[in-house]
């Protein structure tokens, strides 16, 4: 898939220059969504670093098992708080275990699912947005054509590659135009913009 999605990407002139330049990391297959969202919160606002080391205190309360969602439904908010989650942080998570539990996450074939409907569905999760749900279908699950045009390192990178001068709805308007062109690869683009970005 990735030769072809480069074959298609490189039709995008601007793109294609950047693709010639950079190695895209193989990412490990994983279809954990139930700890794709518990990271996701434990990352948000947080620098790499930090929340590798929350995370791993998030771990450790666990004596060497698995979080799982009955597991961590018995902890009460301060030992959240102990291993370094902020109160809201704490909450959010204990709302992705019950909903994992309400829903029997270990029984659902996400493939049977359209990225939409993900969204539609992991976002009555209070704490849970779009993003948070776009990076999962992006890197957990791997889906080849998810756009996340709030993304703050996409509109930067776009907004440097294209020069685009919009702000707001008129930026992610932009934005999206040029994205259409990528399809069904978008997911594939955005790597290259974010690695791209960072060099």
């Amino acid at each position: 898939m990735h030769s072809k999605a480069i074959q298609v990407l490189s039709k995008d002139p601007s793109l294609k220059a950047i693709i010639s330049k950079i190695q895209l990391p193989e990412l490990s297959s994983s279809k954990d969504v139930y700890r794709s969202l518990l990271r996701s919160i434990v990352s948000q606002q947080l620098s790499v670093k930090a929340a590798a080391t929350i995370h791993q205190r998030f771990l450790d309360l666990f004596d060497h098992q698995d979080p799982l969602p009955h597991l961590l439904l018995e902890k009460s908010l301060e030992e959240l708080r102990a291993a370094g989650l902020s109160r809201q942080k704490a909450g959010y998570m204990q709302n992705i275990a019950a909903f994992a539990l309400e829903h029997q996450f270990d029984q659902i074939n996400w493939d049977d699912y359209t990225d939409k409907e993900l969204v539609t569905f992991l976002t009555q999760i209070k704490g849970v947005g779009t993003w948070t749900v776009q990076m999962m279908l992006m890197f957990t699950l791997q889906r080849s054509d998810v756009f996340p045009s709030a993304d703050l390192g996409i509109q930067q990178a776009m907004q440097k590659l294209y020069n685009i001068e919009g702000k707001g709805k008129v930026l992610i308007s932009q934005m999206d135009k040029i994205a259409a062109n990528w399809s069904p690869y978008r997911t594939i683009a955005c790597r290259y913009l974010w690695q791209w970005k960072d060099l």
